[in-house]
């Protein structure tokens, strides 16, 4: 017997016994055999397996056309890119048809008139699934003609026919996704009126254009997205558009740092040489999920407008820069990333980030700090006891070597681009800081790391001063520090 994808012409399709379907129940039945052989339906997709995924399951079982709602970066259009996977790898069409005509059921006028004329001798094509996904990002200059159609002048020219006649009509993105799924990103964004126009193709299955008494049977499965902020931003989707899509499903941010650390290391791009040359411990990628956590509740934020998942994967792009960079500076082979390289971090919050009106005040770069901030002080507390309640008539301050030998008007001076061996020197004149690290878990390669997030973990609980000055990290005695910062003010005054 003939492979099917091997058929030509609509005889011998005929003669094989395929059955036309639509898109919807294409989906269906491939959902329902990808569930029944256990299969993972979206690979790549992390986090919503108890709650954005079985809603999406449920709406392609129920044949629904779906809107996605959710903050930016939260793959929306990630996830509808992915339900092409559930289309038949193959779908026959009458060859030369621009509307992807279902050789068995034909709805353009060019595949009627070829059958009419050639019968069983129409040629027929295989398109594979990958050309059956449109997309269009709704953009305030969408028009009508775009999305649905519009009469070609031209067109009646060349073919010497009226404006009435079918056949001079220019058909837009929606009927050129005939058995097709079509993604509308950002909805709201697309305007009112513009909205309208979709009114038919989703309740009725047809459309006109120009007034033309025109019925095409489409056969679209509709994917929306949307964002909330722009329900009272920029525009909104109109109430009898919403009531027309069956199911709305709402999508989230990472719920853990197990799972947000999935995502960036899946999405980032670090080559192979970074990986081999440069180390980043554990506690480093968890401080980089902690810094998207801390900017979603940070006061300083919109939290309406959300924090994506983006800003992570450009966080840990740009740690293994910042770390590459100063490796290439200094000659060296080998290094292992530093809470100091997060200040090469800081370009990937600033733009991330919508903040309130007294974010704008605080401007982007102290609130980043202050995000950054904010993360250590809670991967600390991981790991480290709270140096702010220790319990009194404890019979050792544990950072108390530290915080007296720093008493004693020591400096330490972390720069940026220190190489390996004065980094580790800086960190081991400290007198306590070793021991500090050693009293964690923390594997013996990582123990550099740990000692330095022990000092900056204490500077965030103003046991310790710390102040970026230049290319340099300083930390010193808090109190003396202040005092020192007022005196040197005070003779400012005094000579000015």
């Amino acid at each position: 017997m003939k492979d099917i994808h091997q058929i030509r012409t609509l005889g011998e399709l005929k003669k094989s016994g395929y059955r036309p379907k639509s898109v919807k129940q294409e989906l269906r039945d491939n959902l329902i055999d990808k569930i029944r052989r256990k299969e993972t339906i979206f690979p790549g997709i992390f986090g919503f397996d108890d709650t954005v995924l079985p809603d999406v399951e449920r709406a392609v079982l129920s044949r629904h056309n779906i809107l996605l709602l959710g903050l930016r970066g939260q793959a929306k259009t990630r996830l509808a890119r992915m339900l092409i996977n559930l289309l038949d790898e193959y779908t026959p069409v009458v060859a030369g048809s621009e509307l992807n005509d279902d050789p068995l059921a034909p709805i353009s006028r060019f595949a009627k008139d070829l059958i009419a004329e050639k019968g069983d001798d129409t040629p027929v094509e295989w398109m594979h699934r990958d050309q059956r996904y449109v997309e269009k990002l709704a953009t305030p200059d969408v028009s009508i003609a775009d999305l649905v159609g519009d009469v070609d002048p031209i067109k009646a020219a060349n073919l010497r026919l009226p404006y009435s006649d079918e056949r001079v009509i220019h058909f837009g993105l929606i009927p050129r996704a005939h058995r097709c799924l079509f993604v509308i990103n950002e909805l709201p964004d697309l305007q009112a009126r513009i909205q309208v126009s979709l009114f038919n193709v989703l309740q009725e299955g047809d459309m006109q254009i120009r007034g033309f008494k025109l019925r095409l049977p489409l056969d679209v499965e509709f994917i929306f997205t949307a964002n909330p902020e722009d329900y009272t931003n920029r525009g909104s989707i109109i109430t009898p558009l919403k009531d027309r899509i069956e199911s709305q499903i709402t999508t989230h941010y990472p719920a853990s740092i197990d799972i947000g650390r999935k995502i960036t290391e899946q999405e980032s791009r670090i080559t192979p040489e970074q990986k081999a040359q440069i180390h980043v411990p554990e506690i480093l990628k968890n401080l980089i999920e902690e810094i998207a956590f801390a900017a979603r509740e940070s006061e300083f934020v919109d939290k309406k407008s959300g924090v994506s998942a983006r800003l992570t994967i450009s966080a840990y792009e740009n740690l293994y820069s910042t770390a590459e960079r100063r490796l290439l500076r200094n000659g060296e082979e080998k290094t292992t990333a530093r809470i100091t390289d997060f200040w090469g971090v800081i370009p990937a919050l600033t733009g991330k980030v919508e903040m309130v009106y007294e974010g704008e005040q605080e401007g982007p770069y102290v609130v980043a700090l202050n995000i950054i901030g904010t993360a250590i002080k809670k991967v600390f507390l991981q790991h480290f006891p709270n140096p702010t309640k220790l319990k009194r008539g404890q019979e050792r301050d544990p950072y108390g070597v530290v915080k007296a030998w720093f008493a004693a008007g020591n400096v330490t001076d972390l720069f940026t681009d220190l190489p390996n061996k004065k980094f580790y020197l800086e960190l081991d004149q400290v007198a306590g800081l070793t021991k500090v690290a050693e009293s964690t878990d923390a594997a013996k390669a990582d123990m550099y790391t740990f000692a330095e997030l022990a000092l900056h973990g204490l500077a965030e609980f103003e046991v310790l001063s710390k102040e970026f000055v230049q290319t340099k990290w300083v930390f010193k005695d808090f109190l003396t520090g202040n005092l020192k910062d007022e005196d040197d003010e005070d003779m400012r005054d005094l000579f000015n």
